[in-house]
């Protein structure tokens, strides 16, 4: 997900580096543009350091000789790949242009080219704010739907008293997530997720493994940040760049990735074990290459089960804590294999995953799930898997509230 982050000029401007830092928290990356009077403020080089992207100061960008003509239509190219354009703050100034719909910088003319939802937090002198002009401005917005988070009221930086100051960082961006569809029901939890095969090694050059990609834990890593979650991130060896906030822990083998979990899992108020975990390893792993021969013979041992050792463990003291949601990869029988697991492995909720379909599941961008619980199944239709994510999490959030419900001493507080 990426947000631009519009930064107008104003005493204010300083309180949109808090911004980028708690959208980037939340796993959104954030590319920020900045209007000419901003740049008074803050410098851009502090946006560039903090987003790691490009900060946009103007329409056109000069070099040595000329003008560099791709960033005439660079506002288009934005305008088409972002989610959302955010102003934070938003001056009289800007949004008289936006309602009126002048288009003489490239935030204003980044507004006119997007068809993204637009979020404005603004800020200013009272008597500003207050004024009939600015007042028919902001109704013009609303009713092109643009979202209005109200300034605050108090000390402004001219020395009057009254509304105008800028929303704080973390409501400008709850709404912002929350204009997207994504909520904040996840804030203050500890979700420990684990995504990505296992590589049980053979010899120095070799080993065991399977065809998961991690894509569907990472992407539930990514769903759990944005709905304002803390997340610990246990990763097999993928290809994939984990999100910025999360904090991860490399593993390479099973052995790894419980003794990694295990180390963290009483600090979780939440488990998805979406990891697909190699079920052998090699007994007597080579020193050395194994030089290829007609048949070669491994004896195998079977791995520690990891999710089972959570679902016995977080039972010892008859508390149901953490919520545990575990992975079922089936290829037939589904339905009965993750009701037999559910009961098996003390879990939740099991997601079970049908990896027979080459279009879904193991190393695909899409995947299709059914949710088992106890009191029944929930079907997630086929979708990207970072909406299949949320889809997850929402069914998570149902179930702790209805383990409230029946036992409050369950919940960690």
């Amino acid at each position: 997900m990426k947000i631009v982050l519009g930064v107008s000029g104003g005493i204010a401007a300083y309180k949109s580096t808090e911004v980028v830092r708690l959208l980037q928290d939340r796993g959104v990356r954030v590319q920020v543009v900045m209007t000419e009077a901003a740049q008074e403020f803050v410098r851009p080089l502090t946006f560039a350091a903090l987003s790691g992207e490009k900060v946009i100061t103007g329409l056109f960008s000069s070099g040595p000789e000329a003008p560099n003509l791709d960033s005439a239509v660079e506002h288009i190219s934005i305008a088409q790949s972002v989610d959302a354009l955010l102003v934070a703050p938003a001056t009289a100034d800007v949004l008289a242009k936006f309602a009126q719909g002048i288009a003489n910088d490239f935030l204003s003319t980044l507004y006119l080219a997007t068809k993204a939802p637009v979020i404005v937090a603004p800020a200013m002198n009272v008597n500003m704010w207050e004024h009939p002009a600015t007042r028919a401005n902001l109704r013009t917005l609303r009713d092109r739907d643009v979202q209005i988070v109200e300034p605050g009221s108090g000390y402004l930086a001219c020395g009057m008293i009254g509304a105008g100051r800028l929303a704080e960082p973390e409501e400008i961006v709850t709404a912002t997530l929350e204009r997207l569809g994504i909520t904040q029901d996840l804030a203050g939890e500890n979700v420990l997720i684990t995504a990505g095969p296992t590589h049980e090694p053979i010899d120095p050059v070799r080993y065991l493994g399977n065809r998961s990609s991690g894509k569907m834990g990472y992407a539930l890593a990514e769903a759990a940040l944005r709905r304002g979650a803390k997340v610990i991130l246990v990763s097999g060896p993928t290809a994939l760049q984990p999100p910025s906030a999360a904090e991860t822990i490399f593993v390479e083998t099973a052995q790894q990735m419980r003794t990694a979990v295990l180390d963290r899992w009483e600090k979780a108020t939440l488990i998805i074990m979406a990891a697909a975990v190699a079920d052998y390893h090699v007994k007597n792993i080579s020193a050395e290459k194994i030089k290829r021969k007609a048949s070669l013979d491994l004896q195998l041992e079977p791995n520690p089960d990891i999710l089972g050792d959570l679902g016995s463990l977080r039972h010892v003291t008859g508390k149901r804590l953490p919520v545990l949601i575990g992975f079922a990869a089936e290829t037939n029988n589904l339905l009965e294999n993750a009701r037999a697991k559910l009961g098996a492995k003390r879990v939740d909720a099991m997601v079970l995953n049908d990896v027979s379909r080459a279009d879904i599941g193991f190393n695909a961008e899409r995947n299709e799930v059914t949710i088992v619980t106890s009191s029944g199944v929930i079907t997630v239709p086929e979708a990207s898997k970072r909406d299949v994510a949320q889809k997850i999490l929402e069914a998570v959030v149902r179930i702790r509230q209805q383990q409230a419900t029946l036992s409050p001493t369950s919940v960690r507080n």
